[in-house]
This record gives structure tokens, sequence and C-alpha cells, in this order.
């Protein structure tokens, strides 16, 4: 007899936007899932500003340019066009950020062992000198964590915001209907910002009681306290940050049981 799919037939809320979206709702696919786009977040550059035109013109100045995410690689070299001054050395938190970069030809210097901002602390500053500088592009809504230890430790840190995170309009009306309608079985945040939005979206609507019957899956220790605070249980956090398997320790809570 055959094994049914670990994910049969359940509903999974994708929280990303169409771009990012399609390896997501492949995977759950592939468990049997169904996957149900609904953007929590998206992003938009900001409009080109004195600050951010000071800091690409003085890129090759810096020695080092940290990116957190592959938005943030993507929105940077969209201002710089088909300008490609001299680069500093780049360190990434995450692979696929990593990945992003050496498709556009830019080998990386430095990716952490584990994907969180704090670890990516421990491990850097071994390697960066006192009155190094270092630029790191980031949304309006991102940490300092970075910025505020690197300057701790004698680097010169410029921060310069690129995008700004937001909430697409049509995905407030479509996460209500469906959890009205109790037409999501599991629900997965991908960071801060993910879980602020939609608990927005909840608590206007009173709909918290239906997340009840949910089960929750997040990545990162940072998600999983944002998840705590607003009082939900999380059930799948998975020691690998990465959608991949937040999926497969979402799996593993199911077999238990």
């Amino acid at each position: 007899m055959l094994k049914s799919p670990p994910l049969l037939d359940k509903k999974v809320l994708v929280p990303r936007g169409k771009g990012q979206a399609a390896s997501f709702s492949r995977l759950v696919a592939k468990y049997g899932g169904i996957p149900v786009e609904i953007p929590l977040i998206a992003f938009r550059p900001i409009q080109k500003n004195q600050r951010l035109s000071e800091c690409l013109e003085k890129l090759g100045t810096y020695d080092w340019i940290i990116f957190t995410s592959n938005v943030t690689v993507e929105t940077f070299f969209s201002f710089l066009g088909e300008v490609r001054p001299d680069f500093p050395k780049i360190g990434v938190i995450g692979k696929k950020t990593a990945k992003v970069l050496n498709e556009l030809g830019f080998p990386v210097d430095f990716v952490p062992s584990a994907y969180v901002a704090e670890v990516f602390v421990e491990e850097f500053l071994p390697i960066v000198s006192s009155g190094s500088r270092v630029l790191i592009p980031k949304g309006n809504l991102a940490r300092e964590y970075i910025a505020d230890s690197l300057t701790e430790a004698g680097a010169i840190v410029d921060e310069v915001v690129i995008y700004e995170t937001y909430m697409p309009a049509e995905s407030r009306a479509k996460l209500v209907g469906m959890l009205d309608d109790g037409e999501l079985d599991i629900l997965t945040f991908t960071s801060p910002s993910t879980v602020d939005h939609f608990m927005e979206v909840v608590s206007a609507n009173g709909l918290e009681t239906r997340l009840q019957t949910c089960i929750i899956s997040c990545i990162g220790p940072i998600t999983e306290n944002r998840l705590n605070e607003y009082g939900l249980p999380v059930h799948a956090a998975p020691e690998e940050y990465t959608v991949e398997e937040m999926i497969k320790s979402t799996i593993a809570y199911l077999e238990k049981g």
C-alpha cells in the first residue's frame, strides 16, 4: 500500500510575493499540500536620495558590504544599474543570498554557519579590523543588531535604507476570507514582519479564535519570539533557517501525531 504524502490536502499559507513564492509553493505541493499564496510582505525601492547616492558613489572606499537577504541584493543592484564600481568584500546572511550574488558574478567572502544576525556577528567580528569601513544596505524595518555590534567593536558602519516593507492591500481581504472560513491548516512565517502584518489583520477582524486549530511553523528564533509575544504556539521551528527545513520540521511534527 502506498504511503500518503505527509501534507496530503493540507492548505499551507505561503506568505511570500509572486517573485519568491514559486519555489516555496512547489515544495508544499511536492509533499502533497495545497499552497495558498497570500503575500504578507512586499518590498518597494525607496526614492533615490542624497544619502543613498553618496554611499553608491563611494562604494569602492568600503572594506565590506553586508547583504542580509535576496531582496537587499536585488534592490541594491537595481540602483547601480549597468554601473559596476570597485566592490568591497562581501558578507551575507544565508547561502541563497550568496547564490544570487554568485549568479551576478560577485564572489562572496563570508557566510556564517547559521543564518541569523547573532551568529553572523559572532563569526564575523574576528575577521573585521577596528577602523574597517562597512556598508549595510537594508529595509526600513530591519534590525540594527549587526551595525550596532560592529560599531561597538570599532568598525565604521554606514547603514542605508534602500527599500520599504509593506503588506499588499489585496492580501488583507484574501487572508480574512480564508481564516474566517477555516481554510488554512498550516501557517508559515519567515520573518517578524510577516507575523506583525498577519496579526494586524487577525486583530482588526476579530479572528483570533480561528488560529486555534492551525499548525504554526516559522524560520528563526526572532520570528519565533515574535509569535510567542502574540501568545501563539510554535509547533515547528527548524535548526537550519530555510524554507525547506521549515517544511520538513512541520512534517516531522505532523508525523508525531
